[in-house]
């Protein structure tokens, strides 16, 4: 194994539901860097635009938190 392979950051899929992924994301906000998240995050919407999924995804957790609604997305 390289030393680049050593140095990767794991990738995980983005899920709404951890608080931690929600955190680092809130981060990627404010500093407008991945480069504190210990994560390379993937997406699971064919397009691959991580940023646009992510947004999508909280808007869809917190609006049925919110709003008590079963939100069912059925674009693919």
């Amino acid at each position: 194994m390289s030393r680049l392979n050593l140095r990767l950051r794991p990738v995980v899929a983005f899920n709404v539901e951890n608080k931690e992924h929600r955190e680092l994301y809130a981060r990627f906000i404010c500093t407008g860097s991945w480069a504190g998240c210990p994560y390379t995050f993937e997406v699971d919407e064919p397009n691959g635009e991580l940023q646009g999924t992510i947004q999508r995804k909280l808007l869809q957790y917190y609006g049925a938190k919110e709003f008590k609604l079963d939100v069912v997305d059925n674009r693919y």
